[in-house]
């Protein structure tokens, strides 16, 4: 008799469809930015406002999803932010002008606030530590993919029926995913019907979760340097995100004159690209920490991973060849799920039974790097009249990201204060970074 398909797995293949709707929704303003910024007559800088109002919400509402999905589990909290986003994604469609376009996706962005840290919190509780890396990649693989289709769906139904139409056809998918989680998924391997014992001791046994209940003061992990140097870092990472997922269109079509046409194909194969990244990040990040050890080997892909990502953006900014300038991109994205997987899975090495919550501190930080890459590059276009200025600037913070991975320590574990009773006695262990102490 064969065996079944590990649960987990099928897990994993629920992060997978949760982010490619993610990423399918959110990369749908950048893909119609050349329409809106016609029809409304909006600047480089007003249509940076529009992109910046859903990284400034997602960045505001990032820490409290986080910190709902630790308390309430991510099941509710997941279901909950797809709905409200499938929501405000059509409601985009009905915007009349600058001021509607900028409410309604800082509400589509305080909507999607928590997706990631939800998702790396039942990578938490579904997998085992060994499998971290394994499991988050699903998410950035679900990313690159969301992106990477897009493009072929919704700038056809754009030409053909206007800018409007896809943020209707978006936010109506999101909600067969709903109906997915709501009737199957469950935030625990022990509640799951049909997942054998063996899998469900494997993952109990061997994950980086515990069944303590940690309800400590999040404040705290404020005081852990490992969590700053995560926010940091990501902080400087999300520079490029936002770069390939808001402004990147815009800047081929008006910066370097690519057709629409053009402009498509590129993006597309852009995020094709990503997937292998995905794919073997999370392969590879579980093999080196297997066999270099999770300090060594976390450290590596961060520091390596931006790195090349600076590299890249400086030789598209200084070269007038365009296709030299996409294959400098290209070449770059992929390097971006590496980033996130090591992000990510450090997240779980460290916060155990914080994981989304650290997470939520993480990308909150990176929402604000978001934020300010969306702003600063209309700002920075309109002012020197250059779409390779910005480049430049994308390019140091990320060298400077970079540095910030030599002093991460994956091995500093994060305990919240709790308090565990016993029939005969009581355990108040207190948030320190290597050990829990036991008082």
């Amino acid at each position: 008799m064969k065996n079944k398909f590990p649960y987990r797995y099928r897990v994993m293949i629920m992060l997978f469809f949760l982010i490619l709707i993610t990423y399918f929704d959110r990369v749908c303003i950048s893909l119609v930015g050349v329409r809106i910024k016609a029809e409304f007559n909006l600047s480089n800088q007003q249509f940076g406002w529009v992109v910046g109002a859903f990284a400034l919400a997602y960045a505001l509402f990032e820490i409290p999803g986080g910190i709902w999905g630790d308390k309430f589990g991510q099941r509710k909290v997941l279901i909950r932010i797809v709905i409200w986003w499938s929501l405000f994604t059509a409601l985009t469609g009905l915007t009349m002008g600058l001021l509607s376009l900028v409410i309604i996706r800082f509400l589509f962005g305080a909507g999607e606030a928590g997706a990631f840290p939800n998702g790396t919190g039942v990578i938490s509780r579904w997998f085992p530590a060994a499998e971290t890396s394994k499991g988050i990649s699903a998410l950035l693989v679900g990313q690159s993919s969301g992106a990477a289709i897009a493009p072929l769906i919704i700038i056809p139904l754009a030409a053909a029926y206007g800018w409007r139409i896809p943020f209707f056809a978006s936010g109506a998918i999101g909600l067969v995913w709903v109906a997915v989680c709501y009737t199957w998924y469950k935030n625990h391997p022990a509640e799951m019907k049909g997942i054998s014992q063996a899998e469900k001791n494997l993952i109990e046994n061997n994950r980086c979760f515990s069944n303590h209940n940690n309800s400590g003061e999040w404040k705290l992990f404020l005081k852990q340097k490992n969590v700053w140097l995560l926010m940091l870092s990501f902080f400087c990472s999300q520079w490029a995100l936002y770069f390939f997922v808001a402004w990147m269109p815009v800047y081929l079509q008006q910066g370097r004159h690519f057709s629409e046409d053009e402009m498509k194909a590129t993006t597309s194969f852009l995020f094709l690209c990503g997937i292998s990244g995905g794919l073997s990040a999370g392969i590879i990040n579980d093999w080196l920490v297997k066999k270099k050890g999770v300090k060594f080997g976390r450290r590596l892909m961060g520091f390596i991973s931006m790195g090349i990502m600076s590299l890249l953006f400086l030789i598209a900014a200084t070269t007038s060849n365009n296709n030299i300038t996409s294959a400098a991109f290209i070449f770059c994205y992929p390097f971006l799920p590496v980033y996130c997987i090591t992000a990510l899975s450090t997240c779980v090495d460290i916060g155990g039974n914080k994981a989304c919550t650290i997470a939520g501190f993480m990308n909150c930080a990176g929402q604000i790097g978001a934020f300010f890459l969306a702003i600063f590059f209309g700002n920075i276009v309109d002012l020197t009249n250059n779409y390779n200025a910005p480049l430049f600037v994308i390019a140091g913070v990320l060298i400077s990201g970079s540095v910030l991975w030599l002093n991460v320590n994956p091995e500093k574990k994060i305990v919240a204060n709790t308090t565990i009773e016993n029939k005969s006695f009581i355990i108040k262990p207190v948030l320190i970074a290597d050990e829990v102490k036991v008082l």
